[in-house]
């Protein structure tokens, strides 16, 4: 059993829906500052299909517990579709995932629901540093599946900032093991007010790391590299090309893999 509701700022529940494998949810009003979606679960680790709204569509995502998801308002809004979360009707939707999804081959990175607070779903995204932690420019833009890179700031055109910082480190965590062979990093391609980093690396929590030359290009840049089953992985080491400009940014990381077998 597991539930979806919507809670106001002070707990009290003002929409609910229980059930055994999948659940639906229809809100009939319009969200105010402080309301927060809820997948509410408190068996063992597994795989949902969760969608907290319907302009951002569904993700499969790890639940390792209470999935809870702030409705965002002001600055923080900024950083999703405008038709996300608006109006007074909204569709909110979780199922139990089988395992034809959980164990395809597919980007491990992807969770368009994920945010600063998350601490019960996977993959996750963090960083030491986002530029003045602002919305459009949080790690989570990352990991969200718009490749939309020719400009920067609102959305579609977020990306993970780094403040200028040349020791930036963005964190990616799976929260179970995953074997992964290959990386595909698009750079933002506000040219030419954006710079561009010529070399990453790529380090996994098995300890090994891989270094990856890159080029100033809008497309997806490929990286494969021998099989290995890691929990995390950091992209940093990042060496910003000889140019003019000071912002160089991730508009997204995918990282491709299967769940590991136990």
């Amino acid at each position: 059993m597991f539930s979806i509701k919507v809670l106001k700022d002070d707990g009290e529940t003002k929409f609910v829906a229980h059930g055994e494998r999948e659940v639906s949810l229809t809100v009939t009003s319009e969200y105010v500052e402080g309301d927060r979606i809820v997948l509410e679960y408190a068996g063992e680790p597994r795989y949902f299909w969760f969608q907290a709204d319907d302009a951002l569509g569904s993700a499969l995502i790890f639940v390792t517990g209470n999935v809870e998801f702030k409705v965002p308002f002001g600055e923080r809004k900024k950083g999703y579709s405008p038709k996300a979360f608006s109006g007074s009707c909204h569709y909110i939707y979780a199922c139990i995932a089988d395992n034809n999804d959980i164990f395809a081959y597919r980007n491990q990175a992807l969770n368009v629901y994920d945010n600063h607070e998350n601490t019960a779903s996977f993959p996750h995204a963090s960083a030491n540093v986002e530029t003045r932690n602002e919305a459009v420019f949080a790690a989570r833009n990352a990991i969200d599946g718009v490749r939309a890179n020719s400009s920067h700031g609102q959305w579609p055109y977020t990306s993970w900032g780094i403040n200028r910082n040349p020791e930036a480190v963005l964190k990616l965590e799976f929260g179970h093991p995953v074997e992964i062979d290959r990386a595909v990093i698009y750079l933002r391609a506000d040219f030419p007010h954006d710079n561009w980093w010529k070399e990453v690396t790529l380090e996994f929590s098995d300890g090994s790391s891989i270094t990856a030359p890159l080029e100033k290009r809008a497309d997806g840049q490929e990286v494969r590299f021998e099989k290995r089953t890691v929990t995390w992985l950091e992209f940093k080491k990042l060496i910003k090309a000889e140019q003019e400009s000071p912002f160089p940014a991730l508009t997204q990381l995918e990282v491709y893999g299967v769940v590991a077998a136990d």
